[in-house]
């Protein structure tokens, strides 16, 4: 499906992107990357420095693609979340509503749109079809309601002008390679890697008890894959389907590194269970290839070896005039 295509990955210089046009240039497809990074490494890719809260500059680069895969975002912890959470929802917003509406200008074949884990409310068990029976999380509330807008976006697209190309996944706690490990807004995995490496006692919030499904980057890119080959039109979640606490996480990382670990209580612990249910991906062939051990080890090997230079990279919550 791939082969030849013109195809523009918005956000292609993240941690889910770089795998993606990893994929995509396997499968022998012509790949655009717009980023707002500068590109530091991507080769084989036609390369656009872009911002895309301007919406001429995501009609420009939409021009001429036949696939587009929009996987731009704003990743941080719960703690950004709660402080800044309109530097979550309002460049969200306009990333999904200006590329959307200028792929569909464009008259693509087709388009993919990455939701999140944050459109949901907390349960044992996370299901597509739940979604607009409930709210998402108090903890999420910003960033999530941005993600279902993009949701409800493509929706109305189809309503309207009968435009059933467009794949919507929904991804569970990403990590991996080129993830954010800034300590002060980076998620769970990256946060406590940093934090072990530079002090002596690996100090975590909360007790540890919260459960997560985690989902290395890979395996997120091939799903999307998966999704745009397969023209699913209906959400599908990315995930293991495995809980992981964590505990368990930070155990292993205390464990690499040989450090004690001391669990601050009085700090918040989040919401106590997001775990997906894959059948409807599973239904379609979308299998995760990478172990969460595997992963994590993973994860740490690329941070030890890339750790001079993490601290150079775009980040959102501290080049906010540039997003």
């Amino acid at each position: 499906m791939f082969k030849d295509k013109k195809v523009l990955v918005t956000g292609g210089h993240g941690m889910i992107g770089r795998e993606l046009v990893k994929l995509l240039i396997d499968l022998g497809a012509i790949v655009t990357v717009a980023d707002i990074s500068e590109n530091t490494n991507l080769s084989n890719v036609i390369y656009k420095k872009v911002a895309l809260r301007l919406f001429d500059q995501c009609v420009e680069i939409c021009k001429d693609q036949e696939i587009v895969f929009n996987v731009a975002g704003i990743k941080g912890s719960p703690k950004m979340c709660k402080e800044q959470p309109a530097d979550f929802m309002v460049p969200m917003l306009q990333f999904n509503t200006n590329m959307m509406e200028a792929a569909m200008r464009a008259s693509v074949e087709w388009y993919l749109y990455t939701s999140s884990v944050g459109v949901y409310q907390p349960a044992e068990v996370l299901r597509e079809a739940d979604v607009w029976k409930t709210f998402p999380s108090p903890n999420d509330r910003f960033a999530g309601w941005a993600k279902r807008m993009g949701e409800l976006q493509a929706e109305a697209y189809s309503i309207q002008y009968g435009k059933n190309n467009i794949s919507i996944v929904r991804p569970a706690t990403v990590y991996g390679n080129n993830d954010n490990f800034d300590p002060e807004n980076a998620m769970v995995i990256p946060s406590l890697v940093r934090k072990a490496l530079e002090n002596d006692v690996l100090s975590v919030w909360g007790d540890g008890s919260p459960v997560r499904d985690f989902i290395h980057a890979k395996d997120v890119a091939l799903g999307m894959i998966y999704a745009v080959e397969n023209k699913i039109i209906e959400p599908i979640n990315l995930g293991s389907g495995d809980g992981i606490s964590i505990k368990q996480i930070a155990e292993a990382v205390a464990t690499r590194f040989n450090k004690e670990i001391k669990w601050l209580a009085d700090k918040p612990t989040g919401d106590a269970r997001r775990v997906f249910d894959m059948s409807r991906a599973t239904k379609y062939g979308f299998k995760p290839t990478i172990s969460i051990e595997d992963g994590v080890n993973d994860t740490i090997n690329w941070f030890l070896e890339n750790k001079e230079i993490i601290d150079n990279r775009f980040n959102a919550f501290k080049n906010k005039g540039e997003v």
